[in-house]
């Protein structure tokens, strides 16, 4: 896993350049690979092309980066024809090609990022806020060209003696509900399963018309290419709610000083269970490996330790006396059967309460919850919200507010 900075630096005469050099080496690279495969029958190495192909335009690190993304897409081909006898080699010549910068070419120097371009070349200049990254890739964006840096992630420390335990319970409806013995955060998942639900309709609404269509009639190719394309927007969006969403999360566990998670362990949640083809289709589609995997490294990037809880019977558990249900609780709302107790509650909320319970060996015994529990908080994703209360912070200091 590792950390991306990314920096929009326009369009200029000499990125165009650069990004124009790399395109030849790249296309001499399999111009040559090829030629030799079909008159030789030689199946040339990275090693053979990065000392046959250089540009005296480039850093020599930069040329043999061009001359691996073609090995790159070689091995690619050859992974994927395993499954997919139809793919083809990267045959196609490139004008221009991505530049890439291994750590041997850069400097930092006055808030300046030098990026050397070979001897007797000017160095490429671009203003720099951090440290030298491991490498860096200037892409096309179909507008301008944007600067990808790669980082190492830095792991903070785990706090000895801190012992404030966070239960999480993963959940479908709820993405991830968290509970610190003070305070109750529900990370809401509507608009996640609204995604999803929006990707199921596109996906059958375009395989229907394709289906309709004849094998290798432009029509259906051109249907085909719209659903990739439609399944791949949605795919980023989905990603993107996943990863705001379990930063907000682990950024507000922090502030209130949490250093352990225990995260309920669901992996076993889908086998021998039938639901129905609709709550089927829900479980299969739920990415609960990739909301843990998210939480985790996040937690762990910030000096957390993070634990997977065994979680039989924590939604069925009274947190307060300790009695557990014999049937499934129905609803969101938990109602504990005890008489004598009779406590209600949010469902996932009593899930992350006895996952915590549990991490800490004090499941089933009677807790003090209800008065002096505060009420849960919502987090909820709202894309872009961040920088319109900047932009409005600044209007009302611009106006003397």
């Amino acid at each position: 896993m590792y950390q991306i900075k990314r920096v929009k630096i326009g369009k200029t005469p000499q990125v165009e350049e650069l990004a124009h050099a790399c395109g030849e080496v790249y296309t001499a690279t399999l111009v040559s690979f090829w030629r030799t495969v079909r008159k030789k029958g030689i199946w040339l190495k990275p090693k053979h092309l990065m000392r046959w192909h250089t540009s005296n335009k480039l850093h020599a690190h930069t040329a043999d980066a061009c001359v691996q993304a073609f090995f790159a897409s070689l091995k690619s081909w050859r992974e994927r024809r395993k499954t997919d006898p139809t793919a083809k080699p990267p045959r196609r010549r490139k004008w221009y090609f991505r530049i890439e910068y291994k750590r041997s070419a850069m400097r930092v120097k006055n808030g300046k990022l030098m990026l050397s371009n070979g001897k007797g070349n000017e160095p490429l200049v671009l203003d720099w806020a951090w440290t030298i990254p491991q490498t860096l890739v200037i892409c096309w964006t179909g507008t301008e060209y944007e600067a990808i840096a790669t980082y190492e992630p830095c792991y903070l420390p785990v706090p000895e003696n801190g012992d404030k335990v966070a239960g999480i319970d993963l959940g479908e409806i709820h993405m991830a509900v968290s509970h610190d013995g003070e305070q109750t955060y529900i990370l809401n998942g509507r608009l996640l399963r609204s995604k999803r639900q929006y990707r199921n309709k596109v996906l059958a609404t375009l395989q229907k018309k394709i289906d309709a269509k004849k094998k290798g009639s432009r029509r259906r190719k051109k249907l085909v290419r719209s659903k990739q394309k439609q399944l791949k927007k949605l795919a980023h969006q989905i990603k993107d709610i996943e990863h705001q969403s379990t930063s907000r999360l682990i950024s507000t566990l922090q502030r209130n000083g949490v250093q352990t998670l225990a995260i309920g362990d669901v992996r076993d949640i889908r086998q021998d269970l039938d639901v129905g083809s609709k709550n089927n289709q829900k479980l299969h589609q739920w990415s609960f490996g990739s909301l843990r995997h998210k939480l985790t490294y996040k937690a762990e990037r910030v000096g957390m330790l993070v634990e997977i809880q065994e979680e039989s019977y924590t939604s069925k558990t009274c947190p307060v006396c300790g009695k557990r249900r014999k049937s499934p609780v129905q609803g969101r709302n938990f109602c504990c059967t005890n008489k004598a107790c009779g406590w209600k509650g949010h469902r996932d909320f009593v899930g992350a309460c006895n996952i915590r319970y549990k991490y800490r060996g004090e499941m089933g015994i009677p807790h003090v919850v209800g008065a002096d529990m505060a009420a849960p908080i919502g987090l909820r994703f709202m894309p872009h919200i961040g920088v319109a209360r900047k932009e409005k912070m600044y209007l009302r200091e611009a106006a003397g507010l």
